[in-house]
């Protein structure tokens, strides 16, 4: 497979730490890591507004799928014009890339060049390194995907071990969307567990859920991050007035004793892919001062 277009960031990620991103084509609108990717045609645009409120942004996403069922355009056309052999994609959530009957359809109507194509669904980390070597076997580098999950799975380890104490686990609520409110699911779960904290509102391999504001108010906390899907950091600040004007907010133990922070849930905890390890440390740096010092502090969370 030597011309690839990958249509998910996460993947996109995977390709290049196998060492393939020579084999790039073509990417999604989304995919901006690493550094360089932009000299590469885009092959998707939003079906809705991106910009606004968290509010706005998931009324336009809903309103969208209840028309079609996903959320993102497919450029046919300039698929047909790259003629890849591959088409890396996803199935896990709507919201996140293309859908795969739209990459589908355009890849059996109106791509020539008849792209094999791949689509992954991770909902736990041992998901994600089973896509990882998917991939690599698929490019032909399987040996690369089976070092590259090796060292992932061992620095996670290193972690978890430095992580491992006495005593309570600190209780940790991680917050995947403002408006309506979301807990973090899938994965980020487990991401708690290995740096040390006990989510109190997600659960491993299930899809982030819709929470109620009582939830997160009788769950109450040791430490608060937020992570909004496709957010940074200071999208995410822009947005903390639908929080902090709730009158439930006020009460919460994370929020008197001052330990909540907001992360770059988009460039990290929302992304199924190598940097997964990456937000792994940022947990740990929030949830043990003081023990860890991977220096995302700043860049990749921030205390509130």
């Amino acid at each position: 497979m030597n011309r690839v277009v990958s249509l998910l960031p996460s993947n996109t990620e995977i390709i290049c730490a196998l060492g393939c991103r020579d084999r790039l084509v073509g990417r999604s609108h989304e995919c901006d890591y690493p550094d360089g990717l932009d000299v590469l045609p885009v092959c998707t645009e939003p079906r809705f507004d991106p910009h606004g409120t968290s509010c706005e942004i998931d009324q336009r996403v809903k309103e969208v799928l209840l028309e079609t069922s996903s959320v993102y355009r497919v450029h046919a056309g300039l698929l047909d014009e790259l003629a890849p052999d591959l088409l890396v994609t996803q199935s896990h959530c709507e919201v996140c890339a293309a859908g795969l009957d739209d990459v589908r359809a355009a890849a059996r109507q109106l791509v020539r060049s008849r792209p094999e194509i791949i689509s992954v669904a991770p909902a736990a980390l041992k998901e994600v390194w089973e896509n990882i070597a998917q991939i690599a076997g698929v490019l032909g580098v399987a040996d690369r995907g089976a070092e590259l999950v090796a060292r992932l799975r061992d620095r996670l380890a290193q972690i978890a071990t430095v992580a491992e104490r006495p005593g309570r686990r600190p209780r940790v609520a991680c917050v995947e969307w403002f408006d309506p409110l979301m807990a973090a699911g899938n994965w980020v779960p487990e991401l708690v567990a290995i740096a040390g904290g006990a989510d109190v509102l997600g659960t491993v391999g299930e899809h982030s859920a819709w929470i109620e504001w009582d939830a997160l108010a009788a769950a109450d906390p040791d430490a608060i991050v937020l992570m909004p899907c496709g957010f940074d950091i200071g999208r995410s600040r822009k947005e903390l007035c639908s929080l902090t004007e709730q009158s439930a907010w006020r009460g919460l133990r994370a929020v008197q004793q001052q330990r909540v922070f907001v992360a770059d849930g988009n460039q990290y905890f929302n992304r199924p892919g190598p940097r997964l390890v990456e937000s792994a440390e940022i947990m740990a740096e929030i949830l043990h001062p003081g023990h860890f010092d991977f220096g995302h502090a700043g860049r990749g969370w921030q205390p509130l």
